[in-house]
Order: C-alpha cells, then sequence, then structure tokens
C-alpha cells in the first residue's frame, strides 16, 4: 500500500503526461470500465488477489509487477492472479529476483516469458537440484546464457554515483546472567518439544520454525515471551545507549523490527523519555501512512519505528542518516531493502546501519546464514558458485548447536 502512493507521487514527478488512477475506494468494476489510454492504474497486491476476475477480464496494454518478489511462491493465490493478468507487455522489477531458492526466480519468468524455462518438474531436474545440491557451474552457467537476453542489472553504484556511503555495523549485545539462563531454559525446552514431535518430517519442520520464533523473540526481549517485564533486555539497553547517543548529535533514525510488539516495547520507551517519533506498521491506514511518511521527511520526528515487511520497500525517507535494525530478518535482503529507504537518491549524508545481535543466540547463527543467501542470486547475475537453502537439517542445528 505504502509503495502505491509512491507510484503516484513519483508519476506525477517524472510523468506528467499519464493520469495515475489508484484502485480500491469506490465502485472498483466501474473504475477499470472507464480506463483508457494514457491511464497508469496502480493498485496494491492485495487487492489484487482480491479481484481477481475484475483484473483478468481487462486487456491491459503493459502489465508491470513492481517489487515482484510478492509473486515468488508460485502456491500462492497472489501469484495466480497475477497469471491470469492478459497483458500485450510484462515487465518485473525488483532487487531481490531470489531471495531463497530458484524456484522464486522460475516462477517471476513463468510470468513474463512463460515458456522459457519450461514446466516446475523440467526446471527442477535440469537446473534448480544441480546449482542448490551442489553448485553445478556448468548447470549455472546454462542458465544464466538462457535468462541474460531478459534480464537488465543495474547496481547502485551504477546509477548513483554521487549517493554518499553506506557503512554496516553489526553490534553485538551480550545478554545479562539472568537474560542468558532464560534464554538458555528456552532452547531447551524447545529440544526436548521436537523430540516428541508428531507429523513427520514436515511436522517437525513446523514445530522447529515456531521453536526458533520463539528463541527470536527472547533474543529481542524477554517480555515478548513472558508478557511481562520482570526481566531486564540487553538488547533494549543497547538501543537506548545508542539512540541517545544519536539524537544528542542531531541525527534521526529508521528503527525497523519484524515484530509489532516489539516495536510496542520501543514505543513505550520512547514515550517515557519524551521522543518524539513516527510509527508504521501493517495496520496502518493507507492514508496515515502518507502523513507519518510526508511528518518524518518535514522533520517533524526523530526517530521512525516501522514493522519490517510493512515500510521495507518503496518508502523515500532520506531525511533519517541512521537505520537500526533491531532483529535480523531470515531474509538479509529485506533488511538491505529496508536500509535503502534512507540509502536512495536525494540522500546527502552518509548512512549509517547497525544490526542489533544478541550474542551467543541464535541471531549470530542467523547472520551466518545471511553470507550464503547473500549469495544466491549472485549465482546467475554476477557468477558466484554458492547457494542457500533453509532446511530442517539447517533449522535443527541452529537449535542445538551450544555456543
Amino acid at each position: 500500500t505504502s509503495v502505491c502512493h509512491n507510484w503516484i507521487a513519483e508519476t506525477r514527478r517524472f510523468a506528467p503526461a499519464l493520469r495515475p488512477v489508484a484502485f480500491g475506494e469506490g465502485d472498483r468494476e466501474r473504475t477499470l470500465s472507464r480506463l483508457g489510454p494514457g491511464d497508469l492504474f496502480v493498485t496494491s497486491y492485495g487487492l489484487l488477489q482480491q479481484e481477481e476476475e475484475l483484473f483478468s477480464g481487462v486487456a491491459w496494454a503493459a502489465a508491470v509487477l513492481d517489487e515482484a518478489q510478492a509473486i515468488k511462491n508460485a502456491a500462492t493465490k497472489r501469484s495466480r492472479a497475477a497469471m491470469k493478468l492478459k497483458a500485450g507487455f510484462r515487465c518485473v522489477t525488483t532487487g531481490t529476483p531470489i531471495e531463497n531458492h530458484l524456484g522464486e526466480l522460475w516462477n517471476l519468468f513463468r510470468f513474463i516469458n512463460p515458456h522459457l524455462l519450461g514446466s516446475w518438474r523440467r526446471f527442477r531436474e535440469r537446473f534448480a537440484d544441480p546449482i542448490e545440491r551442489g553448485g553445478d557451474a556448468e548447470a549455472r552457467d546454462r542458465l544464466r546464457r538462457v535468462i541474460r537476453p531478459f534480464v537488465l542489472r543495474r547496481l547502485k553504484s551504477q546509477v548513483l554515483a554521487a549517493l554518499p556511503p553506506k557503512t554496516e555495523i553489526t553490534l553485538r549485545v551480550e545478554l545479562g546472567r539472568r537474560e542468558r539462563a532464560f534464554y538458555e531454559a528456552l532452547r531447551r525446552e524447545a529440544l526436548e518439544r521436537l523430540d516428541g514431535a508428531e507429523g513427520g518430517p514436515e511436522g517437525r519442520r513446523i514445530q522447529a520454525l515456531a521453536e526458533i520464533m520463539r528463541l527470536r523473540r527472547a533474543c529481542c526481549s524477554p517480555e515478548l515471551v513472558t508478557g511481562d517485564a520482570a526481566l531486564p533486555s540487553a538488547k533494549q539497553e543497547q538501543f537506548d545507549q545508542t539512540l541517545r547517543e544519536l539524537l544528542e548529535n542531531n541525527h534521526q533514525a529508521l528503527v525497523f523490527s519484524q515484530f509489532v510488539s516489539h516495536l510496542a516495547i520501543i514505543r513505550r520507551r520512547l514515550d517515557a523519555g519524551g521522543i518524539r517519533y513516527r510509527y508504521l506498521d501493517g495496520a496502518t491506514p493507507a492514508k496515515r501512512r502518507q502523513e507519518e511518511v510526508r511528518a518524518f521527511q518535514d522533520g517533524d520526528g526523530d526517530v521512525f519505528l516501522i514493522s519490517l515487511k510493512a515500510g521495507g520497500l518503496g518508502l523515500n525517507l532520506t531525511a533519517a542518516d541512521y537505520v537500526i535494525h533491531m532483529d535480523p530478518w531470515w531474509n538479509p535482503a529485506a533488511e538491505d531493502q529496508a536500509s535503502d529507504r534512507a540509502h536512495r537518491i536525494g540522500q546527502l549524508r552518509p548512512v549509517t546501519v547497525y544490526r542489533l545481535v544478541a550474542a551467543d543466540t541464535i541471531e549470530e547463527r542467523i547472520v551466518d546464514l545471511h553470507r550464503r543467501k547473500r549469495q544466491l542470486a549472485e549465482d546467475l547475475l554476477a557468477g558466484s558458485d554458492q547457494s542457500a537453502r533453509l532446511d530442517l537439517n539447517e533449522m535443527l542445528r541452529l537449535l542445538r548447536e551450544d555456543f
């Protein structure tokens, strides 16, 4: 939703001859029926999915999927709705064409050039399995040759030569004695529950994900697991200290977390400290999102609290020159996209990105996984041999390995 409003604003700025039409309010069927030449129809993936039949009944001149990783999973209703679009020209734009595995790339090409990579079964046999099992160089090169004519890759360094530098710093947070004991107790309980998990490999995988999520919440603050603030949070204390130093030196910061409940704790601390902030999560209405972004850009607020999924894409927040990630997400690409809300066209100051990582916990293992996941797109776009798919065995290692 946030990205839709940004598209409309940028269209008016750079392509004033086009007439942007926002979809969602009023009579939707009538809105579609009245479209004509020169109309640029802008909608969200959520509405595309809801109004699948309406959209598939229109003969579009062109269909452009921005942030196209949104349809990476072929089994989702969102992907199926996108595949039903009829258009004379198709294009996708994304900074993360491969986030986890090659099946995502296959599905993007299924939209823009349906027969190029063949069926999923054939693609998996020829490319995905050989590359992801052992980095098969021949299969990788063959796939790169097939897709190269259809890929236009631009690095930020190529198109934004004057962009200020970006520095990334991991702040390793040592847990206190009581917090460490609490985390270790949770980890041991998780292993016991996994030993008794039913439902075969898939059941164990689901259980493992649930246990890992619980541990990740504990790394942020014990309160996110227990529901009370009896135990101190070393990460919250580190955040308070870091933010205080930034504000004392007249900096503005974006603060991202994947957990809305984590942002709620931070809001409480900012309120107690009298710190001005803006806020955006998935429940923030579209109009309110625009108001929050505009206010922050105009200097009304020193901190912008944002949930990673709701505000990690499409927003221009160049008033900030610091970005703080409160918890590492599985996908480093999602974090990079979020950091680029500040490090983008219009930014005049160097940008610093802090990642707060709880020492000797599952968070450090996730950051280690990041190194491999960052290589996945490079397999095809720049020639790396590495790949990374998080499977059940890796999840079990995250839980079992003692620091």
